[in-house]
C-alpha cells in the first residue's frame, strides 16, 4: 500500500494492520517514505491514537528496522530502565552502576535531550574521551567487564525510530502516547533485554503534566512491552520540581559522582533512584521482593561498589581512569557564575520546572534545533527544593553560563520560576504509584 494511503487511513481513524505498519516503517528506514509523510503519519497518530495491537506492531517494526543485540553469553540477567524525561533527572548515571554492582547486566541505550528535558547521552558526552556511541564489540566488552554501559542508539539499532524521533521533536507530536511507547520500547527490545522498568514522570516539568496522562502512558508501556514479549513494570514519579539540585550536562554528571561517592545526595533523587533499583532487581530475579531489592540497592550504594562500577565503565568506554576520584579535573566549566537571589523571605512553595529546563536550553545546554551543538559546561546548580526556607538576598540557585548576558537572561527565568510563600508546603511523594502488568 502507498504511504499516503496508510496516512489517510490513520487520519480517518481506521485501524492499521501489522502489515501496513511494517510496510510504512520499512519505507521510513529505506528512505522511500519522505520526512513530510513521516510527519503526517505522526500527526495522524497524535490525533487518532493507536490500539494496543497497533502499538505492539509499530514497536516490533521499529525494533526490526535494525539489528537486535544478543547477550546470551552473559552469566546473569540483562535489564534496563527508561525515563520519560524531566529536569535534573540524572538517575541513569547512578542506577545502572548500582544494579550492575548487584549482579545484573545493564546495557543502557539512552537518548539525547528532547524539548526542555535533558538527555542522558548529552550528559555522558560531557566526560572527555567517553565514547557514547561505541560499536557493538566495544559495547559488549564494556558490559561484560563492568556490568553496565550507558550509551546512545547506534546507527544499527532501531534506525526507523531515530528518524521518527527527530521528526517528532520539531513537529509538535512528542506527547503522543503510542509514539512515545513505540519509540522507547523499540530501542529497549533492540538492546536484547530480558526485563525493563519504566520511570514515567508526572508534573509541570514532565511531558505528562496530569496524573491520568502519566498513568495512561505507564500502562501503555507496560502492556505493549509485555505484548512484545518483554517483562516490564513502571513507576510514576513526581516532576513538579527538578529531581536533582543541578540541571545541565557536566553539572549533573558532577552531581551523580557526588551521589555515588556519598559526598552529597539530593533526597528526592535518592528516593527515586533506589525505588527504581529495587524494581529492577526484583524484575531481573535477583531478589524475591521489592523490599529485599531496596535493602540490597541501599547497601550496594553505601559500600562504594556502585561508584567503583561507574568509574570502571567510564574508563572502559574511553574516559579517564580516575574520573570518579577527580571529576573536577575533567568536566568542562563555564566562565560565568551568577547567583539567583530571592526577592523576599519565606518558603519555596512551587517551581515552574519546565521553565528551569528551558533556561538550560537557552544557555546552550539543550537544543532548539535537532542539529544544534550542546554546550556541556553550562547549567544551573544549587537549586533549592520545594519546602526550603529562604531570606531576601539569599541564593535560590547558581547559573553557570558562557557570558554575563546569557547568565542574566537565565537568572531572570529561574527567578520567575520560583514561587515564595509565607508557610512551608506539604511534601510531595517522590514515587507516586507502581504499575504492574495485568494479571
Amino acid at each position: 500500500m502507498l504511504p499516503q494511503e496508510i496516512i489517510r487511513r490513520k487520519r480517518d481513524g481506521q485501524r492499521l494492520s501489522p502489515q501496513e505498519i511494517a510496510g510504512f516503517i520499512e519505507g521510513l528506514t529505506s528512505g522511500s517514505v519522505s520526512e513530510g509523510q513521516a510527519a503526517a503519519f505522526a500527526m495522524a497518530v497524535f490525533f487518532n491514537g493507536m490500539s494496543r495491537d497497533e502499538t505492539v506492531a509499530l514497536t516490533l517494526a521499529m525494533r526490526d528496522s535494525g539489528e537486535v543485540l544478543d547477550w546470551s553469553d552473559l552469566p546473569g540477567p540483562v535489564t534496563d530502565k527508561h525515563s520519560t524525561g524531566g529536569v535534573g533527572d540524572n538517575v541513569s548515571l547512578m542506577l545502572a552502576p548500582i544494579v550492575a554492582a548487584c549482579g545484573a547486566y545493564v546495557p543502557m541505550i539512552s537518548g539525547r535531550g528532547l524539548g526542555h528535558t535533558g538527555g542522558t547521552l548529552d550528559k555522558m558526552d560531557a566526560i572527555p574521551g567517553y565514547v557514547s556511541q561505541p560499536d557493538v564489540a566495544r559495547l559488549h566488552k564494556a558490559v561484560l567487564e563492568t556490568g553496565c554501559a550507558i550509551i546512545g542508539q547506534t546507527a544499527h539499532l532501531a534506525p526507523a525510530d531515530r528518524r521518527l524521533y527527530a521528526i517528532r521533536d520539531v513537529t509538535g507530536t512528542v506527547e503522543s502516547v503510542p509514539l512515545i511507547t513505540a519509540s522507547i520500547l523499540s530501542k529497549k527490545l533492540a538492546a536484547g533485554l530480558q526485563s525493563l522498568v519504566l520511570d514515567v514522570k508526572v508534573g509541570n516539568g514532565a511531558f505528562m503534566e496530569k496524573s491520568r496522562d502519566a498513568t495512561a502512558l505507564a500502562s501503555s508501556l507496560v502492556e505493549v512491552a509485555n505484548g512484545a514479549g518483554l517483562k516490564a513494570s513502571a513507576l510514576v514519579t513526581g516532576m513538579n520540581e527538578p529531581l536533582a539540585s543541578a540541571a545541565g550536562n557536566a553539572v549533573e554528571v558532577r552531581n551523580a559522582v557526588d551521589f555515588l561517592t556519598g559526598r552529597f545526595r539530593d533526597r528526592r533523587l535518592e528516593d527515586v533512584t533506589l525505588a527504581l533499583a529495587a524494581d529492577m532487581l526484583q524484575s531481573a530475579g535477583l531478589v524475591p521482593s521489592n523490599q529485599d531489592g531496596m535493602r540490597r540497592a541501599t547497601e550496594t550504594l553505601a559500600s562504594g561498589r556502585a561508584a567503583s562500577v561507574f568509574g570502571r565503565m567510564v574508563a572502559a568506554l574511553g574516559g579517564p581512569a580516575d574520573f570518579v576520584e577527580k571529576p573536577e579535573k575533567y568536566l568542562p566549566k563555564a566562565a560565568v557564575e551568577l547567583a539567583v537571589k530571592a526577592a523576599g523571605n519565606g518558603f519555596v512553595i512551587g517551581i515552574a520546572t519546565r521553565d528551569v529546563g528551558l533556561a538550560v536550553v537557552g544557555l546552550g545546554g539543550g537544543r532548539k534545533h535537532p542539529d544544534d551543538r550542546i554546550d556541556h559546561a553550562v547549567g544551573i546548580t544549587r537549586l533549592l527544593p520545594v519546602g526550603a526556607e529562604v531570606r531576601a538576598g539569599e541564593a535560590l540557585s547558581l547559573v553557570h553560563a558562557r557570558t554575563i548576558a546569557d547568565a542574566e537572561v537565565a537568572a531572570a527565568t529561574v527567578l520567575s520560576a520560583y514561587a515564595i510563600g509565607p508557610s512551608k508546603p506539604a511534601a510531595e511523594k517522590s514515587v507516586i504509584r507502581r504499575i504492574l502488568p495485568r494479571g
